[in-house]
């Protein structure tokens, strides 16, 4: 193997588990997925700013957002648990917004490492900020990279969070741009009666035969 070369999960696989300690206590991954939707995301080090403003904009959105669509949330940067505490705390007094989920201590390296979150052209020592998306399955469906230096979208992470569970729910596809309310995109015929039966539906927006949307 390559001096840099990094193995890391993949769109489909399923998501690794692992025991770690936390801002919360040791936790077993899958134990805490367990009928969940998980957002695993990384953060390169305690009491940095833009990992200041990433972590707090997760915190913000947790009650009413994320607890409201089933899905938990479990951070990561390659800290002791001491100095994640004294962040939490730090972050708390100076602004009033509290870090209640997990943060994982990964001192060892070793979550950072089974994610792919170490990346050795960026840094040999800190996680990048990837984030990964996790059905309640234990599947990994969707993943987000993003360098050091460059904070994350919430308003992405929330849209494409929505967009998985909403494709799941009415087994549609979701096209460019969509936003909650927006229509979305009915999976093409696959045989020639379902071709049949599209052009006499008038329940749904046809541009073309194999592109037709719909309103949920």
């Amino acid at each position: 193997m390559e001096p840099n070369t990094i193995t890391m999960p993949r769109i489909g696989d399923k998501a690794p588990d692992f025991t770690a300690v936390t801002t919360k206590g040791v936790i077993k991954f899958s134990d805490y997925a367990k009928d969940n939707w998980v957002i695993l995301f990384s953060h390169p080090a305690d009491f940095t700013p833009v990992c200041t403003t990433e972590m707090s904009g997760f915190a913000a959105e947790q009650e009413s957002f994320f607890d409201k669509h089933n899905t938990k949330l479990m951070g990561l940067s390659i800290d002791s648990v001491h100095s994640h505490i004294a962040w939490v705390d730090n972050v708390k007094k100076n602004t009033g917004v509290y870090f209640q989920f997990p943060i994982i201590a990964d001192l060892d390296m070793k979550v950072a490492k089974l994610y792919g979150m170490l990346q050795p052209n960026e840094s040999e020592t800190a996680a990048v900020r990837a984030v990964f998306f996790i059905d309640p399955k234990g599947t990994i469906r969707l993943i987000m990279y993003y360098p050091l230096n460059v904070g994350r979208n919430m308003h992405e992470i929330k849209r494409v969070l929505l967009a998985l569970q909403t494709s799941d729910a009415n087994k549609v596809a979701i096209p460019l741009n969509w936003e909650p309310g927006d229509k979305v995109i009915v999976p093409p015929p696959k045989t020639l009666a379902d071709y049949e039966a599209r052009l006499a539906d008038d329940t749904v927006e046809k541009i073309d035969w194999y592109l037709a949307k719909k309103t949920l």
